[in-house]
């Protein structure tokens, strides 16, 4: 007989997830941090109640993709053209420095020897630690910015145009550092297949959006356009995984891409926001939490975990504010434009999930890796209400 627990594994972790999203979002925290906490809470790192099940896991790898695929709905690319060469300077420092420094001090803590052998199991661990910490959730910023009413301010616009590069550029690195994952295949092969992935997606994305637009058209039910929409996110995140060895994540992220900016996209959006918010959402941010086991009587492990909390947050605001600093920003909106980059959020949640899930991340390493986002989900709204708060002098900068 087919066992229905999972039906109350579900429920609980809906409600939990909800009622604690509520409580840190009515003490002015993000609600991803209380689904996170309610998988803790949940799980075997202190009450239990539920444990990692292939229909939890399963459901959980199904959120990771809606939530890339939301991601790359929500990239908006005329955002690219009010700051053209800027973001896209601030994007890179943005990126190489806080990978060194993850991969840094992740060789420190994770270091048997061989850390600079490019076959080793290790080094490839290092390199992924660096590579989460690349990661930036622009979310909190935004809600954060609008609050304070310097969205459209100059440093606001950089964080929005850095930050789509930013995603763009992690998930490239993801899918270079996820495809070597077999060191049985040679890395110009590894290569061949990300670059012929990637001309493919474009020949398919092309086709699906002149279809997309067209159906668009029609005025009768849209109801089946979001199916449509959300199909073609599952068929992409096939493809990349089953045949070309590219993380599905990054199928998903590229289908939302295809859509954004289409007519029916809002609406798109809106009904897969439902389904994600429903379901999907809860139960991978959960299942992260239930995932999580720190130990707290090891010593070596704690200290690693606060060096690198401080390490995600320095390298972001030295690599984005240096990037600011070269495109002529004054130093009052470099450092807003460094701090507003500082939230990891989901981003690094779905990068550090799937590494653990392909072996690149292990499991006393993924405490550490969620520490890290908390903190840095926390800390950025309060750190931008005081960067902001202060009464600058605007220098004009110079775009391209």
């Amino acid at each position: 007989m087919l066992s229905v627990h999972f039906l109350l594994d579900l429920a609980i972790i809906l409600l939990s997830t909800k009622l604690l999203g509520l409580f840190t979002r009515k003490i002015q925290m993000p609600q991803v941090v209380g689904a996170l906490l309610a998988g803790i809470i949940l799980g075997p790192s202190v009450f239990g109640i539920v444990y990692e099940t292939d229909f939890i896991s399963k459901m959980s790898e199904l959120g990771v993709i809606i939530l890339m695929f939301q991601a790359g709905l929500e990239t908006d690319f005329n955002e690219l053209k009010k700051c053209g060469k800027a973001s896209f300077v601030i994007a890179i420092i943005g990126v190489i420095i806080p990978l060194i420094g993850g991969f840094i001090i992740a060789s420190f803590f994770n270091n048997d020897g061989g850390i600079f052998n490019l076959t080793n199991k290790k080094m490839l661990e290092n390199i992924f630690i660096g590579v989460v910490l690349t990661a930036t959730s622009v979310s909190i910023t935004v809600e954060t910015l609008q609050e304070l009413g310097k969205l459209k301010t100059n440093s606001g616009t950089a964080i929005m145009g850095a930050a789509i590069i930013d995603d763009i550029l992690g998930i490239i690195i993801l899918t270079i550092v996820t495809s070597s994952t077999d060191s049985s295949i040679h890395l110009g092969i590894v290569l061949f297949k990300i670059v012929a992935f990637f001309l493919v997606a474009l020949v398919i994305g092309v086709v699906f959006r002149k279809f997309f637009s067209a159906i668009s058209q029609y005025h009768g039910p849209k109801r089946r356009i979001a199916l449509f929409a959300f199909s073609f996110c599952l068929i992409m995140a096939f493809i990349s995984e089953h045949f070309f060895g590219v993380a599905d994540i990054t199928g998903a992220y590229i289908a939302g891409v295809v859509i954004s900016n289409t007519i029916c996209c809002d609406y798109v959006k809106k009904k897969i926001e439902n389904t994600s918010f429903l379901l999907l959402s809860p139960i991978f941010f959960a299942s992260i939490g239930i995932d999580m086991v720190i130990n707290v009587n090891n010593s070596h492990m704690l200290l690693f975990i606060f060096i690198l909390t401080i390490i995600a947050i320095l390298t972001k605001v030295l690599g984005c504010g240096l990037g600011a600093k070269l495109c002529r920003y004054n130093n009052a909106e470099s450092l807003q434009i460094g701090i507003g980059m500082i939230s990891r959020g989901e981003v690094a949640l779905i990068i550090a999930n799937k590494g653990a899930a392909l072996g690149l991340l292990d499991k006393q390493f993924f405490a550490p890796i969620i520490v890290v986002v908390i903190v840095t989900t926390l800390i950025t709204p309060i750190l931008l209400k005081l960067v902001y708060s202060e009464k600058h002098v605007h220098i004009p900068h110079l775009t391209a």
